[in-house]
């Protein structure tokens, strides 16, 4: 069993939703990556969603993007953010670590490259936003071939056929993006989420996680009341916009405590079968 799987099936087990976070890896210094990876996995996280720089991230809002300003400024590449993931895995074999990034980085390396260095690096999973499912078979069955979980999104306006192309090949979880627009926006609609949860569930048997907009404690406890987890990323990057390298980890991991608090007082719904 997979680090995902085996996380998933624990909270389930639970009756819990896992929390994930979102932080860009070398943000704001390459030097505090792992420092990051640390906190957040202290403060409560289940999986980390790690982002990979990128110098056009499309489907990010300013908070996400000027994050990935910082870190390429800084030095942050592709082969830096597996080795800071090889060198947190010295020290803690359990907590899946999903990479979270764009295609234009792994194009570059190669895919026969990055899938062998990804899993030597031990990575989880990769959802990579602008590889539509429907067009990139071929590069899910390539990591899921070397024990690396291909994950999606989807959001609500993806047809059926999307819905059916995505629960046919992910694995690990898939990422349902609560809102239309780019991360970081806000006024969730909770009724329909759920409702949009039960669709995809009615598919597909891997975990549905939500993330976009959930920017505090109350929305992410009302998510977790259904969804399998819960993504928050923009409120921890704006936290360590506000912060020096130094204080960041601790900082981020200040504020995502407060979210995992929130996550684990909440009983989940059993999906209905």
């Amino acid at each position: 069993m997979s680090r995902i799987a085996a996380v998933f099936a624990k909270l389930s087990a639970d009756g819990r939703s896992a929390l994930i976070p979102f932080v860009t890896a070398g943000d704001p210094s390459p030097s505090v990556t792992v420092a990051m990876l640390r906190a957040l996995v202290k403060a409560g996280a289940d999986v980390v969603e790690l982002g990979v720089p990128f110098s056009d991230p499309m489907a990010d809002g300013p908070t996400i993007q000027r994050s990935s300003e910082r870190a390429l400024a800084a030095g942050m590449t592709l082969a830096k953010v597996l080795d800071a993931v090889a060198e947190y895995r010295r020290e803690d074999d359990r907590t899946p670590i999903v990479l979270m990034g764009y295609a234009n980085p792994i194009e570059r390396m190669g895919h026969e490259a990055f899938a062998t260095r990804a899993r030597a690096a031990g990575v989880d999973g990769v959802l990579v936003v602008d590889y539509p499912p429907e067009e990139c078979e071929d590069w899910a069955a390539a990591i899921s071939g070397v024990g690396i979980d291909p994950i999606f999104l989807l959001s609500p306006t993806s047809s059926a056929q999307r819905i059916d192309g995505v629960s046919r090949i992910a694995k690990g979880y898939i990422y349902y993006v609560s809102l239309k627009g780019v991360s970081g926006a806000s006024n969730i609609d909770t009724t329909d989420v759920e409702a949009a949860i039960a669709r995809i569930r009615a598919k597909t048997n891997v975990p549905v996680g939500v993330g976009f907009g959930i920017r505090d404690a109350a929305t992410a406890a009302r998510i977790a009341g259904f969804a399998d987890a819960v993504v928050v990323g923009s409120r921890l990057v704006e936290e360590i916009e506000r912060s020096s390298p130094d204080e960041a980890p601790a900082r981020a991991g200040a504020v995502l405590a407060g979210f995992a608090d929130a996550v684990a007082a909440v009983s989940r719904k059993a999906p209905v079968a």
